[in-house]
């Protein structure tokens, strides 16, 4: 595939190259096959992709052919095939290295690499880095190669120039159930770690999600963070993508859990969450729900938390107050949160809201009520915002959840001597008897007894953002 084979370079007539390409490689000397393979690596940029289709099983063969036999060193034949399946690898859109796994390449590649050396390791780690990248068949037939503990073993000893390389077929690798499970068995979780510190934000995503999925137990999530784990994880969260910062921002509530949420907020993970409630993504506001409930265990955090969920519902536009209504829903259903409400000042606004808001904010606020109203401090908070006669107004609402939030409001009310004259008319009512009944009744049915509320501490898997691994 030479100059002189086209009349003009830039449009050879690439049947004639490629038959000519061919017959090279089939039976001639070796250096016409170096040549002719250096010539197809060069115009691999131009060629149609289904001409470069044609030599990777051709090259394949070429490559793997002495090592794979005798395990021996391979020679410039070989530096030749690796440096052009390499350059036809890098070609569009990963379509050539998905035919690359189907034709056995990441076999050829993890055989060869423990003995290759220089450029040509060089060659082969890029080619194989593309390949496992876009292809799950790959992933699967290194991982099932001994190729985890090759890349590993690399990276402890390897160069500069190719250590972005190997954490990006480690990041890749994780993917694999079985190769998450051998990294943790060999001790070699820091390697993933610092795959998700640096290179491509494709491969520090694929590293971020392994890492959730890594620090479901207890011992790991215990190594992961002696490794550095957090700060690296908030660093993604921070500057991140939207699909990024939700697998980060999940993938940190896995691995932080209750032993360590202060250092997840030191490192300046919670005004990172409160701008994740405000976007559009449904999932980001339940994971920063989640977390939100779990980082207020501390009553620093919690002070900072509901902080930003005031400025959120005096600031923002209905949908992100809706958000933060929802959240403060589930933080008021923790005693020791309560008093962090009552003083921030977003009852008052809560009222507003549930005199004014949408159905679904009038729903989470008169949620929220209806957990304050089970403390002495809450309640009186309540009354003092004026909340008592919105509820009482909100009482024969269409919607069950909301008219069962205000009748366990205005029932805890009546409890309190303070509120039983004002109420006893109201609540005495056969009407207002049966609404309380059929409270009692759904909870129980439900398991969930009033001023109880299991949603509160739901932690999603990480599992759910990975849809499609091969477009990863």
């Amino acid at each position: 595939m030479e100059d002189g084979e086209s009349s003009e370079i830039g449009n050879p007539n690439w049947e004639i190259a490629l038959r000519k390409c061919e017959n090279i490689l089939a039976s001639g000397t070796k250096s016409m096959k170096i040549k002719a393979m250096v010539n197809l690596a060069k115009y691999s940029k131009k060629a149609p992709e289904h001409v470069l289709s044609r030599f990777i099983p051709i090259l394949n063969e070429i490559l793997g052919h002495n090592a794979i036999a005798n395990n021996s060193f391979p020679d410039s034949l070989q530096h030749a095939a690796a440096y052009c399946l390499k350059c036809i690898a890098c070609r569009g859109d990963g379509s050539l290295a998905i035919e690359m796994g189907r034709h056995g390449v990441s076999h050829t590649l993890i055989k060869v690499l423990p003995w290759a050396e220089g450029m040509m390791e060089k060659s082969l780690l890029k080619c194989l880095m593309v390949v496992v990248s876009f292809c799950s068949k790959s992933r699967e037939v290194v991982g099932a190669n001994g190729g985890l503990i090759i890349i590993v073993g690399l990276l402890i000893t390897c160069r500069n120039d190719v250590r972005l390389y190997l954490l990006e077929i480690l990041s890749a690798l994780t993917l694999l159930r079985e190769v998450r499970k051998e990294l943790i068995g060999i001790y070699a979780l820091g390697f993933l770690v610092e795959a998700a510190g640096v290179g491509s934000m494709i491969s520090r995503e694929r590293a971020c999600q392994s890492l959730g999925l890594i620090g479901v137990t207890k011992q790991t999530r215990r190594t992961l963070v002696e490794l550095g784990v957090i700060p690296v994880l908030v660093e993604l969260f921070r500057i991140g993508d939207n699909t990024m910062k939700l697998v980060a921002a999940n993938s940190l509530g896995v691995v932080a859990r209750l032993d360590y949420i202060r250092q997840v907020a030191q490192a300046g993970a919670i005004p990172l969450y409160a701008e994740l409630l405000k976007g559009p993504d449904v999932s980001g506001k339940e994971i920063t729900k989640n977390m939100f409930c779990i980082l207020a265990l501390e009553e620093a955090n919690a002070v900072e938390i509901v902080g930003h969920l005031v400025r959120i519902l005096r600031e923002d536009d209905g949908e992100a107050k809706v958000a933060a209504a929802d959240v403060i829903w589930d933080l008021s259903a923790n005693s020791n949160t309560i008093f962090v409400i009552r003083d921030s000042g977003a009852i008052t606004i809560l009222v507003e809201l549930l005199s004014h808001g949408s159905q679904e904010g009038k729903l989470n606020v008169s949620g929220a009520f209806s957990q304050l109203s089970y403390s002495e401090s809450g309640r009186l908070a309540l009354a003092d915002a004026g909340a008592i006669p919105i509820l009482i107004d909100l009482l024969h609402e269409e919607t069950e959840e909301l008219s069962d939030n205000v009748v366990e409001s205005l029932s805890n009310f009546h409890e309190d001597p303070l509120y039983r004259d004002i109420l006893s008319d109201l609540v005495n009512n056969p009407s207002f008897r049966n609404m309380q009944n059929r409270l009692f009744s759904n909870r129980t049915t439900d398991g969930n007894m009033p001023g109880y509320l299991p949603r509160a501490l739901r932690t999603m898997s990480v599992e759910d953002f990975i849809s499609n691994q091969d477009q990863v």
